[in-house]
């Protein structure tokens, strides 16, 4: 399976709000802390190792 890199998200707007709640009144430590809990229990939920070290890759090259 190809990493999919076209717009999923039925609602974006109503995502990007929650990630920012999700982060609202942390400090920058817990917000990193969160930041890779999400990105642990989403590549669980991927599953692929395949597709995770192509998006690794692409999030990297993007820095």
């Amino acid at each position: 399976m190809p990493l999919n890199t076209e717009p999923a998200i039925a609602r974006p707007d109503d995502f990007y709000e929650a990630l920012i709640d999700a982060h609202r009144d942390l400090t920058a430590e817990q917000s990193a802390m969160v930041n890779a809990r999400l990105i642990l229990l989403l590549a669980n939920h991927v599953g692929d190792m395949e597709v995770l070290r192509e998006a690794l890759a692409r999030a990297r090259a993007g820095v």
